[in-house]
């Protein structure tokens, strides 16, 4: 019988990846693919040992177990115990939502289903295309090694008191922030009872927190769109001002921690989520003033833990959603900041990805501002020996093939633990609708796969190494009208999992049909190793020096049109940080908009009853610096849309020294300059000068 995947057309290469495993494959697949998810029955399979490859015994007998690996047939029927979160893209807006889809915006839907249940969407007459969505990776600051003391609580008094001046007219700022809302989507807990938090009746300003993870209260019910319950949301647990405020009270007269009475799925010491939000919104942060709210996103440690849950960028839509409609439920709010310092590193770059588009859909209205960390794959180089920055950073390349049977090289080095790599690696390559190229692949010991052309696939090779392969080489993409080569190295996820050979792989790219022949490919990040024994194996694939491009790295979220991407600035060294992605995007546009301070940054500790501030490095804390700068823009002019928002901030930049106006690859316009922003949210707001009757009067006595 034929594999039931024969008969669907409209999977994305990484779902049809998906699909095509077993339940027992997609049991190990789940560890680390934050968008696949085991039904309770399936997450009793077990998960293979790897093989400890520390001695020559060790190696020989993997060998051994190698060779007695064969290849087992094709499904006869998709899985129903293993669970997908996929982005669907439907072909007109009018359509009705198919019954599966749970949450939808514009053209752009969003659902959660078993993969047996993919048949039934992709059948739909209204559905274009079906996209397994990205996993989230856990975000990677650069931790200060000292205690840093508490900072000031008036490092930003200029933003937030007296007066702002413009053409002779002042506006008082004195309440500034009050009605507004500023969100955080994030990860690692948000400390609701640091001082930073707190408002001067002692209450804490965060108002509501959503676990994704968690189950210590209901979860959130809110609507969506054509009236339907979302089952989206239905998930996690909704910490509420009212738990909060118990918690606080209660915890001493209780003798417990406030966490206790009001908990959290991960409260973890020097949290990512309290650390940002207090960048933001706290006490010593920018919009000092507003109400906070979080989206936890629910990315356990434990490998087994994350078999159970999701943590892909559909959460995002879910978080999203969550905080604009809590905006709109609050009476005191206005308007809405929201900071995300998360991101991939998949999709074309170029803002089409079915996430950039569910986001531009909901920026179109006024009193929304939302900020992406540019990332930190801006690295090209050693910064001291045994640097491992670069792996992060030499995730991309470009060039062009002249004409057609000529070919263009990638070295693709996969490190592993020197020996192989047990984590799924990605490349995709995009390349204009006007070309058409073939593509093969070679292993590190010279074995030749393809060429594949266009309209061609080559779905799980194992090869003899028991690596691997799948190759899709794609015609008119539906999200942007080009072409995409997709290929993917995936471990042997049997019995025992055998990693990816390392080594350098090559890539070779020659022009079939060639009338532009430029080309832009981008290696999705893993986590790299923590020193956890499992861990220390799933480390990133990059391009080899002559391979890497130096330019375009930035996440895939930034990419958005409508949301300000922020690079990472070294405040007292007046100079970008080495680790800040670039960019522009694959079509252009100058993305990053920004550079804010994201170096040696002194914020919120959560959850540490001794040490109450923490000092972190990365785009993570630069973005939501600008996240604080439009709070406080939008507290003075609620109706200002995301393009306003992001105009002003490129209007009022600052230049960094040696630099002039333009925009650079590294530090888009400059660095954000706050009190410039404000005032010119002032002047925007003045009543507009009237030129006509003088012009009149002029033109009447020169007739």
């Amino acid at each position: 019988m034929a594999n039931p995947l024969d008969r669907m057309r409209k999977l994305n290469s990484r779902l049809r990846c998906v699909a095509n495993g077993d339940s027992n494959v997609n049991a190990v697949r789940a560890q680390q693919n934050g968008a696949v998810r085991l039904k309770p029955a399936a997450q009793k399979l077990k998960v293979p040992d790897i093989v400890s490859l520390t001695t020559d015994d060790s190696v020989k007998q993997l060998k051994r177990e190698i060779d007695a690996i064969a290849r087992g047939p094709k499904q006869k029927d998709l899985p129903n115990d293993v669970e997908v979160s996929v982005f669907v893209l439907l072909n007109r807006e009018s359509a009705k939502s198919p019954d599966l889809v749970t949450r939808r915006n514009g053209r752009v839907g969003t659902a959660t289903v078993s993969i047996a249940d993919l048949q039934k969407l992709d059948s739909d007459p209204v559905v274009q295309s079906i996209e397994l969505a990205e996993t989230l990776r856990a975000p990677d600051p650069q931790i200060g090694a000292n205690t840093p003391s508490q900072p000031s609580a008036d490092r930003y008094v200029l933003y937030n008191s007296g007066t702002v001046g413009v053409a002779g007219k002042n506006r008082t700022i004195d309440d500034i922030g009050k009605n507004v809302l500023i969100g955080i989507i994030d990860v690692g807990g948000i400390d609701f009872a640091h001082e930073d938090f707190m408002d001067d009746a002692g209450n804490s300003r965060i108002i509501r927190i959503w676990d994704q993870g968690g189950d210590a209260f209901d979860p959130p019910q809110l609507a969506v769109s054509e009236g339907k319950a979302s089952k989206a949301q239905s998930r996690g647990s909704e910490i509420t001002a009212e738990h909060i405020a118990f918690a606080l009270k209660e915890a001493k007269a209780a003798r417990v921690s406030p966490y206790d009475l009001a908990p959290q799925s991960q409260q973890i010491r020097g949290s990512h989520a309290t650390h940002v939000a207090s960048i933001a919104a706290g006490r010593s942060g920018l919009c000092k003033r507003a109400k906070i709210a979080a989206v936890l996103l629910s990315l356990p440690d434990a490998d087994n833990d994350r078999r159970k849950s999701f943590y892909d960028t559909t959460c995002l839509v879910d978080g999203l959603a969550y905080l604009f409609a809590l905006a709109e439920a609050d009476k005191d709010i206005e308007a809405i900041s929201i900071n995300i310092s998360l991101g991939t590193n998949g999709g074309a770059h170029d803002g089409s990805e079915l996430l950039s588009r569910w986001i531009d859909a909901s920026m179109t209205e006024p009193g929304r501002s939302i900020c992406v960390a540019a990332g930190n794959s801006g690295q090209d180089a050693l910064e001291f020996e045994g640097d491992t920055g670069i792996w992060s950073g030499r995730v991309h390349s470009s060039g062009r093939i002249p004409a057609a049977a000529l070919r263009r090289d990638l070295e693709w080095l996969v490190v592993g633990n020197g020996v192989e790599d047990v984590s799924e690696n990605e490349l995709e390559i995009w390349y204009s609708a006007q070309d058409e190229f073939d593509v093969e692949l070679f292993t590190p010991n010279g074995i030749r796969i393809g060429p594949v052309s266009p309209g061609q696939r080559v779905e799980n090779l194992l090869l003899a190494d028991r690596t691997v392969v799948s190759i899709y080489n794609v015609l008119s993409d539906p999200k942007n009208g080009d072409n995409r080569i997709s290929i993917y190295l995936s471990p042997y996820m049997g019995e025992p999992i055998v990693g990816i050979t390392a080594g350098g792989w090559k890539v070779r790219l020659t022009g079939k049909v060639v009338r532009n022949g430029a080309y832009d490919a981008w290696i999705e990040r893993d986590d790299p190793s923590r020193g956890r024994v499992r861990t220390q194996w799933r480390l990133p694939s990059f391009f080899g020096p002559d391979t890497f491009v130096d330019h375009s790295t930035l996440s895939s979220l930034a990419c958005g049109p409508r949301v300000i991407g922020v690079a990472n600035l070294d405040e007292a060294r007046e100079l970008l940080n080495a680790s800040s992605s670039q960019g522009p995007t694959r079509d252009g546009r100058m993305k990053p908009e920004i550079a804010a301070p994201g170096t040696g940054i002194v914020a919120a500790c959560g959850f540490d009853s001794q040490n109450k501030w923490i000092e972190m490095t990365g785009t993570s804390m630069a973005s939501p610096y600008v996240s604080g700068v439009a709070g406080l823009m939008l507290s003075l002019n609620p109706q200002l849309t995301a393009a306003q928002i992001g105009g002003v901030i490129q209007r009022t930049s600052q230049p960094l020294p040696g630099s002039g106006y333009e925009w650079r690859n590294g530090s888009g316009f400059g660095v954000i300059d706050p009190g410039a922003c404000l005032r010119e949210v002032v002047r925007m707001v003045q009543p507009v000068d009237d030129l006509t009757d003088s012009l009149q009067k002029r033109m009447k006595g020169k007739s």
